[in-house]
């Protein structure tokens, strides 16, 4: 009788991993976040590999296709983009991007504030 049950347990066992693994493989995944050329950008930034305006073409052009696709930019994406326009000499932008940060992830609202602050006071 043991036995029995043991062989009935030993078939139903990749039946039902099968069912188990099936069940997480969904099909329908769907990012949070429009990436885009951010990463690739950021990489870019730090290495000295791509200059201001370069970087700024892809982010904005990067924003473009988020709009499109009806998904948000990460956390970070409009903070470095007016960090960029900051180094460029572009303090309207700078600020709009940093405001539309805050606005998008109120968590980074102090960083934020203390660039701002930054900036005014250097201009």
């Amino acid at each position: 009788m043991k036995s029995l049950a043991l062989a009935r347990l030993a078939a139903a066992l990749p039946a039902a991993s099968v069912l188990l693994l099936a069940g997480c493989a969904s099909s329908t995944h769907h990012p949070l976040y429009y990436w885009g050329e951010y990463q690739p950008a950021l990489y870019g930034h730090f290495t000295k590999e791509q200059g201001p305006q370069e970087q700024i073409a892809a982010l904005e052009a990067g924003l473009e296709k988020a709009r499109a696709k009806s998904l948000p930019v990460p956390p970070g994406y409009h903070a470095h983009l007016g960090i960029l326009y900051a180094e460029s000499q572009q303090p309207d932008q700078m600020l709009r991007h940093f405001e539309a940060e805050k606005s998008l992830y109120p968590e980074s609202t102090a960083y934020m504030d203390f660039l701002m602050r930054k900036a005014t006071k250097s201009e």
